[in-house]
């Protein structure tokens, strides 16, 4: 057994917590500065955390190991578990052409590309989110928008603003149920579930919503596109946000961003068919032959491109390049390339919305109240204690909750997703081998990806249950209330530099609980602050602006958008702080629950 140590290093909680932040700095300056690869990072600071978790906070060798063991199942199962199948749903739709249905539906909706960055990179790429995450929205949002004409270097600057509202529910709530996972056990709060940070979330990105749209069609047309349409924006901003609010807090909170996403996109669609539009539709054609970041016909805009999306890139072609003039008001159908328009018939576009469907049933089956809370017991969900480990908070006769290992291998979100993709081979009338073959070349997609995330889970659990998370949150809390404007900034570091926002609640949830609990500030607050704050750091990422810049073909210049993207995530990171700390107030303390 282990027994955590108080300031054990020279008996100063300052040499302490500079120790333990070590493994932390070494992610950030191998990821950061030297630009190694995530899950060599990963697996390189778990290393020195190990070795400082033995050495400094005297963690026998045999419990650390096991720790990092833990951590790097739980990486897996759930966790992993829900983004491979996800994205094998979403190969299967491609392997069939039906992806190409899909994006070819909305691009009817409308001509104009302002309204196509709302409909694709903000409501898409929500759903895709909401189902997958890990960068997967970005991927493939980013091919759709090149195929309907958007230049380059504007395709990828969208997908990735446009990905931050949806990301603290992203892959059915996978950052959520991490959160919830680290911090329990940390503080006596009994508000440290997934139902109560949920909520709290839930209260606090839905008003970021309401302004990425607008940020979106200033990005696509500048102030003449806030002009002409602020109001498709501002309802799909609106509706994104009250949707979320209710999912999270009243519905369901896996299905969060599911929901969100389809009523924010039947809104945009609505103002879009109420709307007599007085002004003349931004498409391919009339910013033909100009603009930043343009690529030359031929110059292979889908070549290079690898993992997720890289089969789409190759179904969609190359990049757009200059084109003949066209009218203007007709639908931009694979703007750039010569392939003839296709007119879906129903049936075929039924099918390409029937796995989202199938999915969205299927999970709203399995929340429901006593379906619930039947597979939440024996034999379709087991905890059992993590063979071998036996960690005590200092100066307690209890063991860590986070050494409690729970398999729900039927009701896991991963689970519900092969039912789905079986459901989807039927109606897409896909073979076994082919369906087999997609999930084999989807494991071979992300095993880097699986690699990353094992690592870094691994890294937060021997963090977390040797003691140095505590020591670092003891030192922040000495901040007193200045911490809740701090905490999100925490939050947005760790997925800047992680790339996701599941990594960084599983690096920082429990020192976010840790420092509110010592600085007398809420810890449900603080903890949601952390994965509501990281989303913003979701565009600036080393690993998001790698994948848009290869999906656009411009590998290498991830420097230049970064620059585009870098200013947008300071302006809604100020804003997420600015409500954190008013949340912390009794300006808008109510809003946190059950405070």
């Amino acid at each position: 057994m282990f027994e955590q140590v108080v300031d054990p290093v020279g008996g100063s909680l300052a040499l302490s917590a500079l120790v333990a932040a070590i493994p932390l700095l070494t992610l950030f300056v191998l990821l950061g500065a030297l630009k190694v690869k995530a899950w060599m990072a990963g697996l390189i600071s778990l290393a020195v955390a190990v070795v400082l978790a033995i050495v400094a906070f005297r963690m026998p060798v045999g419990q650390s190991l096991l720790s990092a063991s833990e951590g790097a199942a739980f990486g897996f199962f759930p966790i992993l578990w829900i983004v491979i199948n996800a994205i094998w749903v979403y190969n299967l739709t491609v392997a069939t052409g039906h992806f190409d249905v899909l994006r070819r539906s909305f691009e009817k909706v409308s001509p104009d590309q302002r309204i196509q960055a709302i409909i694709i990179a903000f409501c898409f790429g929500a759903l895709l989110e909401a189902l997958a995450g890990f960068g997967t929205p970005v991927a493939i949002s980013v091919v759709m928008l090149m195929a309907l004409g958007f230049q380059p270097m504007k395709a990828a600057a969208v997908a990735l603003i446009a990905n931050t509202a949806p990301v603290a529910f992203g892959a059915l709530a996978t950052p959520i149920v991490t959160l919830a996972t680290v911090t329990s056990g940390v503080s006596d709060d009994a508000r440290l579930t997934v139902d109560t940070l949920g909520a709290m979330a839930g209260r606090q990105t839905p008003i970021l919503a309401a302004f990425v749209p607008l940020v979106l069609v200033f990005v696509v047309d500048g102030k003449r596109g806030l002009r002409d349409t602020w109001r498709e924006a501002l309802a799909g901003g609106v509706a994104f946000g009250v949707a979320q609010f209710i999912a999270a807090n009243y519905i369901s909170v896996p299905l969060t961003d599911i929901i969100a996403a389809l009523v924010a996109a039947a809104a945009v669609v609505a103002v879009v068919r109420m709307r007599t539009a007085a002004y003349e539709p931004v498409t391919a054609a009339s910013l033909a032959g100009g603009g930043d970041g343009t690529v030359a016909a031929g110059s292979g805009g889908s070549r290079g491109r690898g993992g997720v999306g890289a089969t789409a890139g190759e179904q969609l072609g190359d990049a757009p390049g200059e084109q003949a003039p066209r009218d203007p008001h007709a639908p931009a159908a694979g703007a750039g390339d010569d392939r003839p328009v296709v007119d879906d018939n129903r049936s075929e576009v039924v099918k390409a919305y029937a796995p989202y469907g199938i999915i969205i049933v299927i999970f709203a089956l399995a929340n429901l109240g006593p379906v619930k809370a039947a597979l939440a017991q024996a034999p379709w969900t087991t905890s059992f204690a993590w063979p071998g480990l036996n960690v005590f908070a200092a100066g307690s006769d209890t063991e860590l909750s986070s050494t409690t290992f729970t398999f729900n291998w039927f009701p896991a979100a991963g689970t519900l997703m092969i039912f789905a993709g079986l459901l989807t081979m039927l109606v897409l009338r896909i073979s076994p081998a082919r369906g087999l073959k997609a999930y084999v070349d989807t494991y071979r997609e992300l095993k880097w990806a699986i690699v990353t995330v094992m690592a870094v889970l691994a890294l937060a659990y021997v963090l977390n249950q040797s003691g140095m998370t505590s020591h670092l949150g003891r030192l922040l809390a000495e901040t007193g209330g200045f911490f809740a404007f701090l905490s999100p900034i925490l939050g947005w570091i760790g997925v800047a530099v992680t790339g996701s926002d599941t990594s960084a609640n599983a690096l920082f949830g429990a020192l976010q609980v840790q420092a509110a609990t010592n600085a007398g500030l809420d810890p449900v607050l603080l903890a949601a602050a952390n994965s509501s704050g990281g989303v913003m750091g979701k565009m600036v990422s080393p690993q998001n602006l790698a994948i848009a810049a290869a999906a656009v073909g411009m590998a290498g210049r991830e420097g230049e958008l970064f620059r585009k993207v870098f200013g947008w995530s300071m302006l809604l990171l100020l804003l997420m702080c600015l409500i954190v700390v008013l949340q912390a107030t009794p300006v808008l303390g109510w809003m946190v629950p059950g405070s």
